[in-house]
């Protein structure tokens, strides 16, 4: 299992996806629940890598990460560059607009609710598309 986590100052995005792409997990926390809601996931989940986005607050949130968990999984960094523009275009994927929604073109539209969680699949899809366990 890995773990993507998009870390925010104000909320975090958490995700959890086995070695079969699957999604098992994902939820938008506030940003002081999330260390404990990953130290929850990692005892329900067998967390084998953290995957996480490296620009808003990371270095911080790595320091907290790796000093605060009581786990020593490793954490890798993945580029978040358009991550949260592309988690908009997921959003609409996973969740088909209905109703008078269809008639707005993609591009204009905005999900009702933040897409963190759905940065953190994509971070950990980044990963996957360039490492050893993509291939």
């Amino acid at each position: 299992m890995i773990l993507g986590f998009d870390p925010g100052r104000d909320k975090c995005g958490i995700a959890v996806m086995n070695f079969a792409r699957q999604i098992v997990f994902h939820q938008v926390v506030d940003s002081q629940l999330a260390l404990a809601d990953l130290q929850k996931l990692c005892q329900q989940y067998e967390i084998k890598l953290i995957v996480m986005g490296n620009l808003t607050t990371a270095k911080s949130w790595r320091q907290k990460i790796e000093s605060e968990l009581s786990f020593s999984i490793p954490l890798v960094m993945v580029d978040e560059n358009n991550s949260s523009v592309e988690a908009r275009e997921r959003y609409w994927q996973m969740y088909p607009p209905r109703g008078l929604k269809k008639l707005i073109p993609q591009g204009m539209r905005i999900p009702p609710r933040p897409v963190d969680d759905i940065v953190a699949i994509l971070l950990i899809e980044r990963y996957l598309a360039t490492s050893e366990y993509g291939q």
